[in-house]
């Protein structure tokens, strides 16, 4: 993801007064940061390969105290479940790729 694909005029002033979450909010989707859980949750098609995203989808990501993520994955199908186990360790792989460091805690899959 390049951050010179997005256009962002920064000359347009809001018409309220912003908080500080949303200012900053703004300026690290500006500079490409990825640290949120939701954004993990919003681009998972794009973040794993497509024979993960197929089978499998994020219940839900809790940030620990260390700051990372334990991820909750349900499959499509319980059919799926064995798959997707055999494949978590690619998941993991493809997640910490995405943020940059060793995001992923743990991954558990529920049924």
């Amino acid at each position: 993801m390049s951050n010179q694909d997005k256009k962002v005029n920064l000359d347009v002033r809001k018409s309220r007064p912003q908080t500080l979450a949303s200012a900053f909010g703004g300026l690290l989707e500006i500079f490409g940061a990825r640290s949120s859980d939701a954004d993990l949750a919003k681009n998972w098609k794009n973040i794993v390969s497509k024979d993960i995203s197929d089978i499998a989808n994020v219940v839900a990501v809790k940030k620990t105290r260390d700051k990372k993520f334990n991820i909750v994955l349900r499959p499509v199908s319980p059919a799926f479940a064995l798959e997707l186990s055999y494949k978590v360790e690619d998941c993991k792989n493809q997640i910490n790729k995405y943020y940059g460091y060793d995001a992923v805690a743990k991954i558990t899959i529920r049924k």
